[in-house]
């Protein structure tokens, strides 16, 4: 099978929406792993000026896991950060925990499947900084949830210089998760975000002010937010909801509805607003909304 064909079976569909059985953590895990190596060869006899670089990152490795960590420390080490111990953290951590793996791999899934600009599962592992940010935030929420705080938040602060992307490592991130772009994300202490939604460029997931505890936004599966979207506070946007790019979210949204403008308002009225059936934070639907809205001007 050619190496960019895409044959398996979906489990990146919202849960409530979609009851295809998911095959073994293990054997998909394999299978994508396989995939990633295939690419890279092909890669590399197509391109010999990356062979180097297609070998030491992908190549040389046994395990996807060995690949993502050895690519993870040399993209965030500093001169006092050496990317010898970020390896050593990276692995033991993946290695540890095979939930963060089966994230990883959700992750590549997701990017593959929905963002039209992924050629190939390699060139997510490789140069998608929204995909790097979530694999190496998601070992520093297990450091911040182990106690491990100055390291977490070491390792924060140089995701943030090198990926641009800012969540803070006690936020609960979901897997199937599509960091579209990437640039400018802010994720707050407290947020949490389901499974299977996809975030573009520029959204804000914060606070309202200086109140301390529970304070910021809790994103159900399936959700879609468009780019430069902001959503303060502890509210909820429910499973499937959809946020317009550009909003302003200060209230709760419903599941499977879609709010858009400054402030956010629900398409079709507070009352009685509009449902979609669609997953958005797979269907990548930005703007049929927009349609309903000029019908009803």
């Amino acid at each position: 099978m050619p190496a960019g064909e895409l044959r398996y079976p979906s489990s990146i569909s919202c849960p409530q929406i979609s009851q295809a059985t998911e095959t073994p953590m293990e054997e998909d895990e394999a299978w994508v792993w396989a995939q990633i190596k295939a690419e890279a060869r092909r890669d590399a006899e197509l391109e010999p000026a990356l062979a180097s670089y297609l070998y030491s990152t992908i190549l040389s490795h046994s395990s996807l896991e060995r690949s993502l960590a050895f690519h993870l420390g040399n993209k965030l080490c500093s001169s006092t950060l050496l990317s010898t111990l970020l390896y050593d953290l990276f692995l033991n951590t993946f290695s540890s925990d095979p939930s963060l793996r089966a994230a990883a791999v959700a992750d590549l899934r997701a990017a593959r499947v929905r963002d039209p600009a992924c050629v190939s599962f390699s060139h997510c592992l490789l140069n998608y900084k929204g995909f790097l940010a979530c694999q190496a935030h998601r070992v520093a929420h297990k450091l911040w949830t182990q106690s491990r705080r100055p390291l977490a938040l070491a390792l924060h602060s140089r995701i943030s210089d090198v990926f641009a992307v800012d969540i803070h490592p006690a936020a609960k991130i979901g897997k199937g998760i599509l960091l579209d772009h990437a640039t400018g994300v802010v994720i707050g202490e407290t947020a949490v975000v389901g499974n299977n939604v996809s975030i573009l460029h520029h959204v804000t997931l914060g606070g309202t002010g200086k109140a301390c505890g529970d304070r910021h936004p809790k994103i159900g599966d399936g959700v879609l937010i468009g780019a430069g979207a902001t959503i303060l506070g502890n509210v909820k946007i429910g499973e499937g909801a959809k946020i317009g790019a550009g909003s302003v979210v200060l209230i709760d949204v419903p599941p499977r509805t879609t709010a858009v403008g400054n402030p956010a308002r629900l398409v079709g009225g507070k009352e009685k607003p509009s449902r979609h059936e669609e997953c958005p934070g797979e269907s990548m639907d930005h703007t049929s909304f927009i349609s309903e809205c000029i019908l009803k001007t």
